[in-house]
């Protein structure tokens, strides 16, 4: 039998990737502040994104989750806050009208601060530091002040993400994602792109669609979800001491919910079965993703998926698979094969990002945009050969005209790397490159829905 789980049972077991605090102290003083802090997200609303996400792990909808690999102090303006939501919109359209299904919207935004490591301490010209492990822990300057995990930062990480709810929640209901609006959603230095071109015209095909509901009657004064839409956030459940301060019984189910985002997961480097990260997962009730890399074993996620979700919830738990476009159709089939082959009710997702990885001639840290689309192109055919929903994509985007991946219809080179790579850690996705994903992987979706509507028909004849 499990052990009887609370907030506080992960201290107990062991964890990685924790910042070493030089003042206890100060640390609690900042645990106790964030626990009587209000809610960063109701647990209803956590409830309403599992049952979108049990939707998706039927094969009804699709989930689209992304935004920055790490957010920024620094960086904080209500224009990046915007275009990335902007951006957002427009991949889900794209998605909605070639699968003709629901797409459930979460951002990797309002709490995705802390970033795992590879290496605790990082050496520059002979001098050793701690790693930068991100902006609510320690600074990304190289000097020894700024490198030392200061606790107050989770206090200004809990701020400026109640400030970014606030902005999103006013965009997602305020008027701003109003589909009368598609066509004013391109950003203007994608306008004249091959992808920003294929948006235009989608966007004409579904304003012409939009006047004939009109003229038959169908305005948004009688369909409200014309004019809003539903947009969750999420972040990594790295830093505990922070997720366990804002973990609350909810007062309508009696159940412990983590308000720090609609939804959490747990990274590769963390999802030790008996480790503290999943311990703390196991017992709040937020939709949980998982990530899932080469090095995962068919019965170690069996064993996983059996602790995070012993009920088989649909839409309680997303796997997030990230193996690489040379490694995807080796490593994929075997575990979406035996997940299956038990019945355990999932969201599949792809995560092309994180297992594409590499270091250009010019010494940047970045991602060849043909292996993010060639890991999607498998993820797509492997559940197409297996008779599965692919069921989302889970990318690292911008809505800012960075160069930091290669490739793309703008044809990135490493020599245009350095014009305006920004990123705080990973390279990401600019929205072009992230429009362009989305019109490929809306062509998968819609392979899947012939493929099925072929099937039905041959079980009728």
């Amino acid at each position: 039998m499990a052990e009887v789980w609370n907030p506080n049972s992960w201290r107990n077991k062991p964890i990685r990737q924790v910042p070493e605090y030089t003042d206890a102290a100060a640390l609690g003083a900042v645990e106790a502040r964030l626990k009587s802090y209000p809610p960063l997200v109701f647990a209803g609303e956590a409830r309403n994104l599992t049952a979108s996400l049990g939707a998706v792990a039927e094969g009804k909808a699709f989930l689209l989750q992304g935004g920055d690999c790490a957010e920024s102090f620094a960086e904080f303006h209500p224009d990046k806050i915007r275009d990335t939501f902007r951006v957002l919109l427009q991949m889900a359209v794209v998605l909605t009208f070639a699968g003709t299904m629901p797409v459930v919207k979460v951002g990797r935004i309002a709490g995705q601060f802390a970033k795992p490591r590879s290496e605790d301490t990082e050496t520059i010209e002979g001098v050793t530091l701690p790693s930068y492990r991100g902006d609510n822990i320690n600074s990304i300057e190289f000097d020894a002040v700024g490198r030392q995990p200061d606790p107050q930062r989770l206090m200004q990480a809990y701020m400026q993400s109640a400030a970014t709810l606030n902005l999103l929640r006013a965009f997602a209901s305020g008027g701003y994602a109003d589909l009368h609006n598609v066509q004013r959603w391109n950003l203007g230095f994608i306008a004249g792109s091959p992808s920003g071109e294929r948006y235009r015209a989608l966007s004409e095909r579904i304003s012409e669609s939009l006047a004939f509901m009109e003229a038959c009657g169908v305005t948004p004064d009688v369909v409200p979800q014309l004019r809003t839409t539903d947009f969750y956030t999420s972040h990594e459940a790295l830093h505990l001491v922070y997720e366990q301060a804002l973990t609350r019984i909810d007062s309508t189910s009696g159940e412990w919910y983590d308000t720090s985002a609609h939804m959490l997961w747990i990274g590769d480097r963390t999802r030790q079965l008996d480790g503290a990260h999943i311990e703390f997962a196991r017992g709040i009730k937020n939709p949980i993703g998982l990530k899932c890399g080469p090095s995962l074993a068919e019965d170690d996620l069996l064993r996983l998926i059996d602790a995070l979700n012993p009920e088989n919830k649909p839409g309680r738990l997303t796997l997030i698979v990230r193996f690489g476009s040379d490694k995807a159709a080796e490593k994929f089939p075997r575990l979406l094969r035996t997940v299956t082959r038990e019945g355990k009710k999932v969201v599949w997702s792809c995560d092309p990002m994180h297992g594409n990885t590499i270091k250009s001639t010019t010494g940047f840290k970045t991602r060849p945009f043909e292996r993010v689309l060639k890991e999607c192109q498998t993820f797509f055919e492997v559940h197409r050969a297996e008779g599965t929903h692919a069921g989302g994509v889970h990318i690292e985007m911008t809505g800012q005209n960075v160069t930091e991946c290669l490739g793309g219809a703008q044809a990135i080179t490493d020599e245009d790397l350095s014009s305006r790579y920004h990123t705080h850690c990973d390279p990401r996705l600019n929205a072009s490159q992230a429009l362009e994903l989305a019109f490929l992987i809306a062509e998968g979706i819609r392979d899947e829905r012939r493929g099925r509507t072929s099937e039905r028909r041959a079980a009728m004849a």
